[in-house]
């Protein structure tokens, strides 16, 4: 298992998966969104916390679609699906990986681009929590999409219109514990709604996507 996740690691680095991609988009998000907003303090400093969610949730979105296209198309996921690993790890340890080199790294620089927001000081801390319990579930609800879409040509669109749904609540309550946080507010609900979703996917999705794997290789 822990070699299978170096090795998608790798991959996902070599063949300019999510990791450079990835930090470029959300670089490019923080940056051009205070152009067309405008300069004003006070209304980056409103919107910083969903537009960061919402650059955090569409760069990682950008790779999933690799996810199990190159073991598909090399034979390797066939091999995966005999392997006396469960169907059920390897999607998980999939899944990891891609939140190893996409997610991990957009929650390390998130603080440095809620500068470039104007992101209240007492919101930092936040982000960086709020960004660390939500982005597993991107990447786990992520796997389970390329796992419906695996073998299908051009499937990157199909992809993005059946991933994009299941991320509005963590896009909502993710927000939401920055938004609170910035401004005093408690962030116990909220916070507590994002790691329930993170933990749901985590226990559900892998047979999900290990069950949609099965049937598209038939």
């Amino acid at each position: 298992m822990i070699a299978l996740l170096i090795r998608d690691m790798r991959l996902a680095m070599r063949a300019g998966g999510g990791f450079g991609l990835g930090l470029a988009f959300f670089l490019l998000v923080a940056v051009l969104v205070p152009l067309g907003v405008g300069p004003e303090s006070a209304t980056l400093a409103k919107i910083a916390p969903g537009i960061l969610w919402v650059g955090a949730l569409l760069a990682c979105l950008l790779s999933l679609d690799r996810l199990f296209a190159l073991d598909f198309e090399d034979g390797s996921l066939d091999l995966l699906v005999t392997a006396p690993i469960p169907l059920e790890g390897v999607v998980a340890i999939k899944a990891l990986a891609h939140w190893a080199v996409t997610g991990l790294p957009l929650t390390l620089v998130a603080p440095v681009l809620g500068i470039l927001l104007n992101l209240p000081d007492a919101g930092f801390y936040w982000l960086v929590v709020s960004l660390l319990l939500g982005t597993p579930a991107l990447s786990m609800i992520g796997a389970f999409g390329a796992a419906l879409t695996v073998g299908l040509k051009r499937g990157g669109l199909l992809l993005s219109l059946l991933v994009l749904p299941l991320y509005v609540p963590t896009l909502i309550f993710g927000a939401e514990v920055v938004k609170r946080g910035a401004e005093g507010m408690a962030t116990s609900t909220p916070l507590a709604l994002l790691a329930a979703i993170t933990a749901g996917a985590s226990a559900l999705l892998p047979f999900a996507a290990a069950a949609a794997i099965r049937i598209n290789l038939r």
